[in-house]
């Protein structure tokens, strides 16, 4: 079975990440910057949240609240779930689909060793998929 870390090989493990104490317009033009979904909140070098495009919608727009002096741990997931590089792709996928999210930080020995994507995941199962076929598609003409 594909790992998370198969992953972290194939797309890099580059994370972007803010502080808590930033604020939620700084954690936006970030987001728009580097073109992510999502960022890990670190305070002092430790996972402390997330924050994504969803939360800003869910927390600061609908709510009618300023991006300009509303802070990052105001409005992140403080309750982070995580996945370790050995956790298999089938197994991550269960965990962000029953708890309905995008992102999920990659923890080894502590520390942050990553972050994957729904599509990441999605990328990887498909791929995997796509090459049984092909093998079986092969086995079947003999070839």
């Amino acid at each position: 079975m594909q790992t998370i870390r198969e992953i972290l090989n194939a797309k890099g493990q580059d994370v972007w990440t803010i502080g808590p104490e930033a604020t939620v317009l700084e954690a936006l033009r970030l987001l728009a910057e580097k073109d992510v979904g999502a960022l890990v909140v670190l305070d002092g070098g430790k996972v402390a949240g997330i924050f994504s495009e969803r939360d800003y919608a869910r927390k600061i727009i609908v709510l009618d609240r300023s991006s300009h002096s509303t802070k990052v741990k105001d409005a992140m997931v403080a309750d982070v779930l995580y996945v370790t590089p050995s956790c298999t792709i089938e197994e991550c996928m269960a965990l962000m689909t029953d708890k309905h999210i995008r992102h999920v930080p990659v923890l080894e020995d502590g520390g942050l060793a990553g972050l994957v994507s729904i599509g990441d995941v999605v990328k990887a199962v498909i791929s995997t998929k796509q090459f049984l076929i092909e093998q079986l598609e092969n086995y079947i003409r003999g070839t």
